[in-house]
């Protein structure tokens, strides 16, 4: 594939990837964990860098699980304390993420990983940075590193469609009828958390954030049913990637914050114009309720 492609593919298997399991997240009201474990991740990138020298993907995955599993018990934890969950979040968050930062500043001064790389990304220079298997290039490394995400996401939520489903609608219910609820709480955890170190070294947090809950925000709007929301919202984050590179291309501007703005551009779409939720529409019902009314 061309240069341009395989950026374009790259974003849209974010946006999809992102948008599988940020739907569970945005029926869960735990949105801002997403935020949180998008950031908190760099500390288990840094401390696989520390253990193994490396920055290749299997201990990038493992450190940046192991980083979101942390940050989830620790939220829970003080959740469970009587703090309130945002409170919590916001103290595990900044503490981690602190604690990330300062590491990456005192050990990997000399590695091609640094904070503003971190929170913006460059996906400009994903096509570059290839993988090769008996001499032949199969393409940008983070390409695949996606592919394999987005086939681990599609799969657990195929198989735990049922359970995903009942926790994040009554979670009381799920336990009552056997469910483990802290389990699939947990699965979910560690799929965001793979989501977003396989996202993280080409788009950055920024984007990751904004494709994790923008586009199954928007579709909420859109549909009440879940299996539509799913898909409203992969759709959502593909067209995300798409327009913003076209975008970017053409007013010469960050790919990743176009493609992050279009995320926005497509929820004000829905807020405005939903079928049944969207602020035009109603106003539009409304007055037409009323001419019919008047006459």
């Amino acid at each position: 594939m061309s240069f341009e492609a395989w950026i374009i593919v790259t974003g849209i298997l974010v946006g999809v990837s992102c948008a599988l399991i940020g739907t569970f997240l945005v029926l869960r009201r735990m949105a801002m964990l997403a935020d949180a474990i998008s950031h908190t991740v760099l500390l288990g990138i840094v401390g696989a860098f520390l253990v193994t020298k490396s920055l290749d993907g299997i201990p990038m995955f493992i450190g940046a699980a192991v980083s979101g599993l942390l940050t989830a018990f620790l939220v829970q934890l003080l959740h469970s304390k009587g703090v309130q969950s945002d409170a919590a979040i916001g103290v595990v968050f900044t503490s981690l993420f602190a604690v990330g930062v300062i590491l990456l500043s005192v050990y990997g001064a000399n590695v091609h990983l640094d904070i503003e790389h971190s929170l913006m990304g460059e996906i400009a220079f994903v096509p570059w940075n290839t993988i090769t298997v008996f001499g032949v290039d199969i393409g940008p490394k983070a390409f695949w590193m996606l592919v394999v995400v987005l086939i681990f996401n599609i799969t657990m939520v195929s198989v735990c469609y049922k359970e995903f489903k009942i926790s994040s609608f009554d979670p009381q219910m799920a336990l009552a009828i056997g469910i483990p609820v802290m389990l699939i709480h947990y699965l979910q955890m560690g799929m965001l958390s793979l989501t977003t170190v396989a996202s993280f070294d080409s788009v950055g947090a920024i984007l990751v954030v904004a494709m994790l809950i923008v586009p199954p925000a928007a579709a909420h709007l859109l549909t009440d049913r879940l299996l539509y929301m799913l898909i409203i919202s992969a759709v959502i984050g593909g067209l995300s990637a798409l327009l913003g590179y076209i975008c970017a291309t053409w007013l010469n501007v960050s790919i990743s914050g176009a493609m992050a703005a279009m995320t926005g551009v497509f929820y004000a779409g829905a807020f405005l114009f939903s079928p049944s939720n969207g602020v035009m529409t109603k106003k539009i019902r409304m007055l037409k309720t009323e001419k019919e009314r008047a006459v």
